[in-house]
């Protein structure tokens, strides 16, 4: 391979001509698909088993994509690595299952070398392919297309464009897959408990509260100098004021102290209850933890008192709880 003079210019217009015949392909792609992409679509929303991808080379790297993608969106599926499946990965695969074979060419070895043992456990086989004559295709049940007229590649040899309408029509199965399935914001974040949208539709205010002895409170009748030392004891930048049913009946915080002293007030000779902000902005601790991040931006301001059902105290939370937890 002789190493040619950079040039920048040249550099800049293959990659133009790349996305331009990659956006082509996929835009030609569209006409392709018809009743053999509703029937594959059809087989696996009713199917009773799992969606197992194979896939040599290239074809491999989308399918193990594509089994990811089906998976964390309500579709069960794995990848077999074909070549694998023919020393004993091939007992992954059960009679309910449907395989999703990809190959460009439809003339992968080691695709062809497990048709047979694939037709005799009688699973469904979906061919994603570029030829309609190949040898996948023509011993597969449904057969999706995905031919292009050239790679990207100028020498049209690199997988390029043909992989490009894997990719994209493995996603339009995905896709079509969670609409007919009515896969929800929620179900995405079950699957993703570790992601953004998991921590903001999984964690609810319980998961991350203050609770027992590390939420301040105190009764109307306490002075004012025992309430800071509570205060201070707990670290939360607040206490609640409750009632003798346990009820939260005011709230008192660093910024009210600050607020008072700027005023003048006369703090020690007052009690908690003649401080303190009454009807104080509560959280129920079932709530999700993004709710209570809202109510706190909305109200402006950082801490919020957590209640049971039955209007209990039962904790606090603070915007650094959020924080921790990820939540905002």
């Amino acid at each position: 391979m002789t190493s040619l003079p950079f040039d920048a210019d040249r550099a800049l217009q293959m990659a133009r001509q790349t996305l331009q015949i990659e956006a082509d392909a996929l835009h030609e792609l569209q006409a392709l698909q018809g009743e053999s992409f509703v029937r594959a679509v059809e087989a696996m929303l009713r199917g009773t088993g799992r969606v197992v991808v194979m896939g040599m080379g290239k074809s491999g790297h989308v399918g193990r994509k594509l089994a990811a993608t089906l998976a964390s969106t309500g579709t069960p599926a794995l990848f077999v690595h074909p070549g694998e499946a023919s020393h004993g990965d091939l007992g992954m695969v059960l009679a309910d299952d449907i395989v999703l074979a990809l190959s460009n060419s439809g003339e992968s070895d080691e695709l062809a070398a497990i048709l047979p043992a694939l037709k005799r456990l009688g699973v469904t086989l979906v061919a994603m392919t570029g030829r309609a004559e190949s040898t996948l295709a023509r011993h597969a049940d449904l057969v999706l297309s995905t031919q292009v007229r050239r790679e990207a590649c100028p020498l049209n040899l690199a997988p390029t464009a043909s992989t490009t309408a894997q990719l994209a029509l493995g996603d339009a199965l995905a896709v079509a897959l969670l609409d007919a399935r009515g896969f929800r914001e929620e179900d995405f974040a079950r699957s993703h408990p570790g992601g953004a949208l998991g921590r903001k539709l999984l964690t609810h205010v319980r998961d991350i509260m203050r609770s027992g002895d590390a939420v301040p409170r105190v009764t109307p009748a306490t002075p004012f100098l025992e309430m800071m030392r509570e205060m201070s004891r707990a670290g939360l930048g607040a206490t609640a004021i409750v009632d003798g049913q346990g009820a939260a009946v005011g709230i008192f915080t660093d910024g009210d102290l600050r607020r008072s002293i700027e005023r003048g007030i006369d703090l020690l000779t007052l009690t908690a209850g003649q401080v303190m902000h009454a009807q104080p902005r509560t959280v129920r601790d079932d709530a999700l933890a993004v709710e209570a991040a809202v109510l706190m931006e909305e109200a402006r301001v950082t801490t919020l008192l957590v209640r049971d059902a039955a209007g209990g105290l039962v904790g606090a939370l603070n915007t650094n709880d959020l924080m921790r937890a990820k939540v905002i």
